[in-house]
């Protein structure tokens, strides 16, 4: 039997996939566009089976575009969810867990301690969801997700065409990344069986560092693009001159303080053995074959 799911952030690069994917297993994808209004969303909630709520703001020059975006929006998300008697599946991020190394990963039941605003937003609404009487939840933090439709590598993709390949951040950080069909199959698990009031973080087992990354991108793309170390003060100098860009375009830079921060931690490691044991997912493509699929999107695009 066919079930509804009520999608918040269709169009954006995991919705798009979500959509798919449910749709194709022959559920009903509902895209919910903003603004959200409570009483309607209430009525729409009424006629399905699950809510994903993945609709946020990642990157804003104001903190309140970030609050919006993160907090009140999930709030009333949540809200019409509980009113309508429906499930919310949640995608928050690590970074509402906050940095850790790969020595020392994080696991969910580490208390949370985000850097950034972006962060703290994230983890604000998470526990709006947990705090939220009569709301049935689970939250799913993924690591760094990529693939095809994601634009946020594409300029490292760019730049080791031109022959060179900047390396920046804290020289032994690594990162939890995960492709996105791979986020996909989790969120589908997640409707399907996830138990109530749990937090899972999702990622490959396998941590890459930052100079790994790079040097993937250069093997990918079979070019011999020459790998640079970029001091932090000429980063930094940088980061600042994306905040006055920001300021008087209206639209954050690529580079800016907030991201500083996150380059410059020992890096977001988490432990994936909740996303295998309580959703029965994997992530089976490793960083290379991830890379490989986006740079064929990239040619396309």
């Amino acid at each position: 039997m066919s079930r509804s799911v009520a999608v918040t952030g269709a169009s954006g690069f995991i919705g798009r996939h979500v959509t798919t994917a449910i749709d194709a297993r022959g559920d009903c994808a509902i895209p919910i566009r903003r603004p959200f209004e409570a009483r309607t969303l209430v009525e729409t909630f009424k006629t399905v089976d699950t809510v994903v709520h993945l609709a946020g703001v990642v990157s804003a020059v104001h903190d309140r575009e970030l609050v919006d975006g993160n907090v009140e929006s999930t709030r009333i998300v949540a809200h019409a969810a509980r009113d309508a008697g429906v499930r919310l599946v949640y995608v928050s991020s690590l970074a509402a867990a906050g940095p850790a190394p790969a020595t020392a990963p994080r696991s969910e039941d580490d208390p949370p301690a985000p850097i950034t605003t972006y962060g703290r937003t994230k983890l604000e609404a998470e526990r709006i969801i947990a705090g939220l009487t009569g709301l049935r939840w689970t939250a799913l933090r993924p690591g760094v997700v990529y693939g095809p439709g994601d634009r946020a590598m594409q300029p490292l993709f760019t730049w080791a065409r031109l022959g060179i390949l900047p390396v920046v951040g804290h020289p032994s950080a690594a990162y939890t990344f995960i492709y996105v069909e791979d986020v996909v199959r989790a969120i589908a698990a997640a409707i399907d069986r996830a138990p109530d009031g749990d937090t899972i973080f999702l990622g490959h087992a396998r941590p890459v560092a930052t100079r790994e990354i790079v040097e993937a991108i250069r093997t990918t793309l079979g070019t011999p693009a020459r790998l640079v170390p970029i001091p932090k003060a000429i980063v930094s100098t940088v980061a600042a001159a994306g905040d006055v860009v920001g300021r008087l375009s209206g639209k954050p830079a690529m580079l800016n303080h907030r991201r500083l921060a996150e380059l410059y931690a020992p890096g977001f490691v988490c432990r994936v053995d909740r996303m295998r044991d309580r959703l029965g997912i994997v992530a089976e493509t490793d960083l290379q074959e991830g890379l490989r699929k986006s740079a064929a999107w990239y040619r396309r695009s």
